[in-house]
């Protein structure tokens, strides 16, 4: 199955964590990314797809505030997220991300046409992502 909804057990606190979702093919940095985004308790990771289409629909049934986006994807591309993301007017009210091995100008100017201003290169700002998104969630609260 390429998208799954992830429960949380029952631990709330005070004031609901931002949903998150993940939209990354590699299990291993998926992991990654949910063990960081999930420590601090601002944010949780509510959802993840591994492919344009699964995004696709869990973006258009349930509600996110953040949105992490790889460009490489199963069955497609992350381009098409962007592209969902911007036609629906996610990318106005959300925290939209590209994090990417692909980290070339090229796709940085792309990303930036589908109004993302986050773009990270997965090799080299792993950390820069989840510090972005920790000071979206303060800004929130």
């Amino acid at each position: 199955m390429g998208h799954h909804t992830i429960t949380d057990d029952g631990q709330r606190a005070q004031k609901r964590p931002l949903r998150v979702l993940l939209i990354e093919d590699s299990p291993l940095i998926r992991r990654s990314l949910v063990e960081a985004i999930d420590a601090s308790g601002q944010l949780r990771v509510t959802a993840y797809a591994d492919s344009p289409d699964d995004a696709i629909a869990l973006l258009s049934s349930e509600a996110f505030d953040a949105v992490i986006v790889d460009l490489q994807l199963k069955r497609g591309s992350g381009v098409e997220v962007l592209a969902y993301l911007q036609k629906a007017g996610i990318v106005e009210s959300a925290f939209a991300a590209v994090l990417t091995n692909h980290a070339l100008p090229a796709y940085r100017e792309r990303c930036r046409q589908y109004g993302v201003q986050h773009f990270f290169d997965k090799s080299l700002e792993f950390d820069r992502v989840i510090d972005a998104l920790h000071n979206y969630a303060r800004r929130r609260v």
